[in-house]
């Protein structure tokens, strides 16, 4: 049974789509190797390669082989590349950008999008969502955390709520109503993707 389109934009086939394309379109300036893409995103190799061929018959992404290496770029320079980074900034952005942002952040043990951003990519359908909300776990400085959420608005074309607590309040919310409700909702952890080049 084919799965149903995704919440997050249902013009796509799949969310893998919209990872990968919403990934290179918001860093267009890095070519980054299939064997990363499919490991980031827990697809196959083979389901990785099929996607990338699509994109690059229709030109949306360009590939450049190095040895063994096949290194997938956004086409930046197609008609369409405009209105996909902004389109993938909307969507799939938050997935692309936050993981970067804010992990490498001294006193950042983990993070999550919850809200209506984090709903719409665990399925539940709905309206695209005007804002993203994360949580921060750990103890970053407030102004380096603030520096990264504007960056990210930036890049996102959106307004994004930080809220940080501490790895002990995190792993026993006791009753808490803000951490519990968000504790019974869709969360997205983010991920640093890291180990760029290597296949």
């Amino acid at each position: 049974m084919q799965a149903p389109p995704p919440a997050l934009l249902p013009l796509l086939r799949t969310a893998f789509q919209g990872e990968l394309l919403a990934w290179l379109y918001l860093h267009p300036q890095e070519e980054t190797s299939l064997a990363e893409i499919a490991s980031r995103f827990g697809v196959s190799s083979a389901t990785a390669s099929r996607e990338a061929d699509r994109l690059v018959e229709a030109e949306l992404i360009t590939e450049r082989r190095h040895g063994n290496l096949r290194l997938l770029q956004a086409n930046s320079h197609g008609r369409l590349a405009g209105p996909l980074t902004e389109l993938f900034a909307l969507t799939y952005g938050p997935i692309a950008v936050l993981g970067d942002l804010l992990l490498p952040l001294a006193g950042v043990a983990e993070a999550h999008i919850y809200g209506s951003w984090a709903a719409r990519y665990s399925g539940e359908r709905g309206g695209v969502p005007n804002d993203v909300d994360v949580l921060v776990v750990g103890s970053p400085d407030e102004d380096e955390l603030y520096e990264a959420a504007r960056e990210a608005e930036r890049l996102l074309g959106r307004e994004v709520n930080v809220h940080r607590i501490s790895i002990a309040r995190w792993r026993e919310p006791g009753t808490d109503p803000f951490l519990t409700g968000v504790q019974s909702r869709p969360t997205v952890q983010l991920e640093a993707f890291e180990g760029k080049g290597k296949e």
